[in-house]
């Protein structure tokens, strides 16, 4: 019997969806990005940014490519309003920019909300209420009638709201927030509802959002999950489906991916993942898991460095060593037997004029995120005579006969030992250096034939 209290947890129950489609669907385009950074980020750091930060993080999203951008909550506090209203009358808003702003289902929210975007071009008015089963019961006590019809009278506010600022183009999105949690019938029921309380038509479309606001299940049950809620909720042409994945099972991008499969549109997340908990769906990822399978992730991520210098900067978090893709030690071999291989591969690929990128355990060439190869091998006491040779030929355009190299490369092996850490290519050419017949060394001489120039 196990130590752990699991008798406390039920399994999430499957869809049943025999007939699922997802599975033999492929991914072959870049869905619709709005990053929540701003919002959902935001309300999820210890620290909140201040207007500076906001305003450097904002622009670095649209540098990025961003073309919908969740700003805030306007109606919760007197910064979020603010910050809205300084892009907008600022004019710090580009021509091809949504701004998004969020509000939960309540009049006086959502009236303000609106005075809040009063003036923009264009604005998505993100509207949510809380449909989950347990919060039904245990937050509110209301029935799914009862939440229903808030849901219906605040879209309605908002109807008429956007009617009176015709100098904007008010797109409305809606959350049936823990959608995880929410009977199935009851998330098409309400936001079949929506629709219809806002009067949405192909030409004038809703967002239909629905977030793993709590991840409940495996990405596979999630993916059943949207593909269900696609084949019963009437006017497919009238919506756009979009998911706001949470990563407290860890599998985020998984779900999303899967998700995308089964027949969503959009996706909602954050740089690196940044949010609330174990955090959102991370949008940098998702995008370059795309481009690494050759599709046009739709975003500009030529210079990750930038990218998570800028994220820290504004959050005060930083991104992981070893975080996918951005991490500054991805990209990086230490393994004597994956430093080898890697030499190979790139030796092949001058070979082949590189056209098409083949290099063992690099999945993407690290200079199409603005790496440079320099630290692509790291030596340390893990590695072997492929990384040494690595080092000394893309360094020191030098190339060691067999006998030679393995000589040195145990040099190399004692030094590191006996300091403990890795050591910089500068390092291993001064220490080839000394121990060259004819010169001093500590470590005795390497014995072989003198090494010749790389081509």
């Amino acid at each position: 019997m196990s130590r752990m209290p699991v008798r406390k947890y039920r399994p999430f129950p499957p869809v049943h969806l025999p007939d699922r489609r997802w599975p033999s669907e492929v991914l072959a385009r870049a869905p619709r990005w709005c990053s929540v950074d701003l919002r959902d980020g935001n309300q999820a750091l210890v620290d909140p940014m201040g207007p500076d930060r906001k305003r450097a993080l904002f622009e670095t999203l649209v540098a990025a490519g961003f073309q919908e951008i969740e700003v805030g909550f306007p109606a919760a506090s007197r910064p979020e309003l603010d910050f809205v209203r300084e892009l907008i009358e600022e004019r710090r808003i580009p021509e091809h920019v949504t701004i998004q702003v969020l509000t939960q289902a309540r009049e006086p929210l959502v009236r303000r909300t609106f005075e809040a975007i009063r003036g923009a071009r264009r604005a998505v008015v993100h509207l949510y209420n809380s449909t989950s089963e347990l919060q039904r019961r245990v937050v509110f006590g209301k029935d799914r009638a009862g939440v229903l019809a808030i849901a219906v009278e605040a879209t309605r506010l908002a109807r008429e709201l956007a009617a009176g600022m015709p100098e904007t183009e008010v797109t409305l999105e809606y959350t049936p927030e823990s959608f995880t949690g929410t009977e199935l019938d009851f998330a098409v029921e309400i936001c079949a509802a929506v629709m219809d309380a806002w009067g949405a038509t192909p030409e004038r479309k809703v967002i239909l959002n629905l977030p793993a606001t709590v991840e409940m299940s495996t990405p596979n049950v999630h993916a059943d999950q949207v593909e269900w809620f696609l084949r019963h909720c009437p006017g497919r042409e009238r919506y756009a489906l979009s998911i706001h994945p949470h990563n407290d099972r860890g599998t985020a991008v998984a779900a999303a991916e899967l998700a995308l499969l089964a027949g969503a549109d959009r996706v909602e997340g954050t740089l690196f993942g940044n949010g609330e908990r174990t955090g959102n769906v991370d949008l940098v990822t998702l995008a370059m898991n795309l481009f690494s399978q050759g599709i046009d992730p739709g975003l500009d991520l030529r210079d990750l460095d930038a990218l998570v210098a800028a994220a820290e900067r504004a959050t005060r978090i930083p991104v992981h060593p070893r975080h996918p893709y951005a991490g500054r030690l991805v990209y990086t071999a230490f393994s004597g037997s994956h430093q080898d291989a890697i030499k190979k591969g790139f030796a092949a690929l001058r070979r082949a004029g590189g056209a098409r990128w083949e290099v063992p355990y690099l999945p993407i060439d690290p200079a199409d995120v603005g790496r440079s190869y320099e630290a692509v091998i790291r030596v340390n006491s893990q590695s072997g005579k492929g990384g040494v040779g690595w080092v000394l030929e893309e360094h020191g355009g030098l190339r060691l006969g067999r006998e030679e190299l393995q000589a040195f490369a145990a040099v190399v092996q004692r030094r590191t030992e006996e300091r403990g850490s890795a050591l910089a290519p500068e390092e291993i050419l001064a220490l080839y250096q000394g121990t060259r017949p004819g010169a001093a060394s500590d470590e005795g001489r390497a014995p072989g034939a003198p090494p010749t120039r790389a081509a």
